[in-house]
């Protein structure tokens, strides 16, 4: 990995380029950078009242970080000239090169670069706010901290909204990717997390180039205290489209791309606010956050949205204990329910020590808490009477020690200097009841397997179907159990002596053989059975018919994690439901068990109503059996067993799928 210190936190700078440049420069004045600024440039005197270099080689030194704002020709000799002086790193800011097809330009620059980091090309830049170092172009809603969050993204417009959020949070870093044709998201951000002022980091992604970088990464975050939490796009057609167009990433599916970042310990989120969010709890309270979750506010109305709100997230509300209602009773009155959430009604109003009573005893019995108070608008309210309230919040955390978090109702209803105050104090206001949700379900994000990386991509050329018959000789070979059945090039080959009816039978050759008219099921005679068009021969089985639940199991390579395994309820049901999991291999039986259980009909796979429970451990043991084929047996692509049928002792899998590389 290459070395980025002098990159991201450099004590010289210097900026090539008229318009771009003056931006630049005044960035850096505004935010009070303490190093020389250089304005680089051939026939300028001065920019932005900084006098200018003629060239590169008139500069005092090397300069540790460039901004190199020119066209993406003179870039290239621009690069090569300060790699060979010394530089410390440059941003290469003009666009032009893969994500509009010109791949051997970017290797140009790649190669011209040498041992000396770059990002870029199309990147719109770095800040650091710990420093007032400012390579960047454009404005930006910062402000100087002593500590704080990074922000990486791929996307600079993404990035340059949040960093005009109004929420409190705390910025340390700023970082723009680009084509990250040198240095890559995880080189750059294990070289910001390396910054002992860095707190936590979140990401804007469109592309993953190097998954198993980015789950070693995740573990050094992790072990280190700090929380990751991620933005990916790419969820649609459309957006892995644009994606592809403006950074040329490949942003691979969206359940594969969820999987691995749940896998690795990665907080994924769907929106900015929730990313805010969820980078506040981090920043205060670090990573593994407890599900153990109580609500206090002092409306019914509020404490029901919250729980109504919650529900979606899987965020529950247990009881509090017989001894904290007791307590929790003899400050609050007879007519207050003692429940969570807990509405306390507004007896206590204004008494701060009584309010400082009843949240840190309710605080106590969990591993975190909410507390829903919007307080007045300042510049037309007076918000004193909530003061005794917010300070019984700070009180309940400090009390216990555990997190409480003001929960606004609205985001605008807490004002930035307020937000800005308690954050410095150590407790998160979070702005938004559903933002705050989203945000507390992802802090709850549990660290990946300690070594998890998953497996080397290895994309095909292209890949041909095995035929059914031929893929199930594979699969009996390996372990999973197949129907008894015999086959044939015609019809009239078929010999049925020694089998069972009633029959399946199957047309050869075809992927989707329901669609094709390729299954008919029941068979009892053949000579009443006419060709299938298409057929390259036919496959008769016996049918399973003590089966109690049906699988889908299915592995196949992935072009950006190596390899996926997806789990659901068999037949249609799985298209039809889309009640399916998708994990990133490799993967452990307990990780397999974790998903099946996951699945919305697993009550149907675990005695729902009296119902006879499959053999779930034999399900397990089929799904280990294809990630053991996928990783020893060279040239699979893809296997699907669809239905795996489960039996009360066993399983078949009645219909399977298996494509080649060629």
């Amino acid at each position: 990995m290459k070395d980025l210190s002098r990159l991201l936190r450099p004590q010289s700078i210097a900026v090539l380029g008229a318009g771009w440049a003056a931006n630049v420069i005044e960035q850096c004045a505004k935010m009070g950078f303490s190093g020389p600024v250089w304005p680089v440039h051939p026939t300028r005197s001065a920019i932005r009242g900084v006098a200018c270099f003629p060239n590169l080689a008139a500069l005092p030194a090397a300069p540790d970080a460039v901004f190199v704002g020119v066209n993406r020709h003179a870039t290239v000799e621009v690069v090569r000239e300060l790699s060979a002086m010394g530089a410390g790193g440059a941003i290469c800011f003009a666009s032009g090169w893969q994500e509009t097809g010109e791949a051997a330009l970017q290797a140009d620059l790649v190669k011209a670069a040498g041992s000396m980091p770059i990002l870029g090309p199309n990147c719109y830049g770095v800040i650091n706010y710990l420093d007032g170092a400012l390579l960047w172009p454009d404005q930006h809603g910062g402000r100087r901290v002593q500590t704080g969050v990074a922000l990486i993204s791929q996307s600079s417009n993404i990035v340059i909204n949040l960093t005009m959020q109004a929420r409190g949070l705390p910025v340390a870093y700023v970082a723009c990717l680009g084509n990250a044709a040198q240095v890559g998201l995880a080189d750059l951000a294990a070289a910001v997390l390396a910054d002992d002022r860095v707190t936590a980091l979140g990401l804007y992604i469109e592309g993953i180039t190097d998954a198993p970088a980015l789950a070693q990464l995740a573990e050094a975050a992790r072990s280190a205290g700090k929380g990751i939490v991620a933005i990916k796009s790419g969820k649609t057609e459309a957006s892995r489209t644009a994606a592809a167009s403006h950074t040329a990433s490949l942003a691979g599916e969206s359940v594969a791309s969820s999987a691995f970042l749940r896998q690795a310990g990665i907080a994924e989120v769907t929106s900015l606010s929730d990313l805010i969010e969820t980078l506040k709890i981090f920043h205060c309270h670090g990573p593994d956050l407890g599900t153990r979750l109580c609500s206090l506010s002092c409306s019914g109305g509020e404490a029901g949205l919250v729980a109504d709100l919650a529900a979606p997230y899987g965020i529950d509300f247990p009881a509090p204990s017989l001894e904290q209602r007791t307590r929790l009773s003899a400050t609050l009155g007879p007519l207050v329910t003692v429940a969570n959430p807990l509405d306390y009604h507004t007896f206590i109003w204004g008494d701060g020590p009584k309010t400082t009573e009843v949240f840190t005893t309710m605080l106590a019995g969990y591993d975190a808490g909410m507390f829903v108070i919007d307080p007045p608008r300042p510049d037309r309210c007076d918000p004193s009477s909530f003061e005794p309230a917010l300070q019984a919040i700070e009180d309940a955390q400090r009390n216990t020690g555990k997190p409480a978090f003001p929960v606004a109702s609205l985001p605008e209803n807490f004002d930035e200097a307020r937000a800005i105050a308690m954050i410095d104090r150590g407790v998160v206001p979070l702005m938004g009841l559903d933002a705050a949700l989203a945000a507390i379900k992802a802090a709850q994000t549990p660290a990946g397997h300690a070594g998890w990386r998953p497996w080397p991509v290895s994309t095909p050329a292209s890949v041909t179907l095995i035929n059914e018959a031929h893929a199930k000789h594979r699969l009996r070979a390996a372990g999973i159990a197949v129907p008894r059945g015999v086959t044939s090039d015609t019809l009239d080959g078929l010999n049925p002596e020694g089998l069972t009816y009633p029959f399946a039978l199957k047309g050869l050759g075809f992927a989707h053989k329901t669609e094709s008219g390729a299954v008919r099921l029941g068979v009892t005679d053949l000579s009443q059975q006419t060709p299938m068009p298409g057929a390259e021969g036919y496959l008769l089985e016996e049918m399973v018919g003590d089966g109690v639940a049906e699988l889908i199991l299915g592995v196949r390579r992935d072009p950006v994690y190596g390899a996926t395994l997806t789990l659901g309820m068999g037949g249609i049901a799985a298209e039809l439901l889309a009640d399916t999991v998708t994990l990133v291999l490799p993967v452990t039986r307990d990780q397999i068990a974790e998903g099946l259980q996951s699945l919305r009909l697993w009550p149907l796979l675990n005695g729902y109503r009296g119902r006879p429970k499959p053999d779930i451990p034999a399900a397990i043991d089929a799904a280990m059996v294809l990630q053991d084929m996928m990783q020893s047996t060279g040239g699979i692509a893809e296997i699907e067993i669809n239905p795996l049928i489960l039996r009360r002792s066993g399983v078949v899998a009645v219909d399977a799928v298996l494509w080649e590389e060629i």
